[in-house]
């Protein structure tokens, strides 16, 4: 199984993801995570990397792309993945498209977290006052108006992935603003194996007993003959609208 979580910051991707990890035994993979491990192990793309970042240079998407790949042939890859913090862009997008179809592979599905942005600036604020009234440290990144920089970056850099993977039929969307057990429950049901097929079975046999009715005071074996299963299948196997 190989996903990507999609969501702005504060939308619960961490913690949905560890719990996809546990169910699915796959692995998570963190950009940062990957790179330092990279950079650590000294490997080719590592070096690389490093000396990118002591130049203070950002790493360019071919490098981090590199670091993907060296990170999803690895034996504990074999079962799938989820991807965190990538891709962050169309182009980064694409890149992953080409380096899975490279190995035969392909993403199985995309997860966005939708959240109203409103209300998780109120949780945040909240939040901040009562670790402040405790007398605990606030990071920076919990402060409000740092997740609201946060949040416009990504609806302008990341948010055009919701629609590049809706066009490829790929996305599918929960509500993140619900309890976090129901976020994964929601989660669990879109991945179901064989949901969809085990639909149009149901919708095949419907349809095919609705016809058969039909044919009220007639033999029933006429009735049958008048409605091939194979001729019934075709007609219906014609896609409907994505939605998702």
């Amino acid at each position: 199984m190989r996903l990507i979580l999609l969501g702005p910051p504060g939308a619960g991707k961490g913690t949905q993801a560890q719990r996809l990890v546990e169910k699915h035994k796959i692995v998570q993979l963190s950009t940062g995570d990957m790179l330092r491990a990279a950079v650590a192990a000294g490997t080719p793309v590592g070096q690389r990397a490093k000396a990118i970042m002591e130049a203070g240079q950002l790493v360019p998407d071919e490098v981090v792309v590199a670091i993907i790949a060296d990170r999803i042939d690895q034996p504990d890859a074999k079962r799938g993945f989820v991807l965190d913090g990538f891709p962050r862009t169309v182009p980064q997008a694409e890149a992953l498209d080409k380096l899975l179809a490279d190995r035969g592979l392909k993403l199985d599905a995309v997860i966005e977290l939708k959240v109203d942005e409103g209300i998780l600036l109120k949780r945040i604020e909240n939040r901040v006052a009562e670790m402040t009234a405790r007398g605990e440290k606030v990071r920076a990144d919990d402060k409000p108006e740092v997740l609201k920089g946060r949040l416009e970056a990504y609806r302008v850099q990341t948010a055009p992935l919701a629609a590049f993977y809706a066009q490829k039929g790929q996305l599918k969307t929960v509500d993140g603003m619900a309890p976090i057990d129901a976020v994964t429950g929601a989660i669990d049901g879109l991945l179901k194996p064989g949901k969809v097929q085990a639909a149009a079975s149901r919708l095949v046999a419907k349809v095919r007993s609705e016809v058969i009715s039909t044919f009220a005071g007639a033999n029933s074996e006429m009735a049958e003959r008048h409605v091939p299963r194979t001729r019934l299948k075709r007609g219906l196997s014609k896609p409907t609208s994505s939605g998702g």
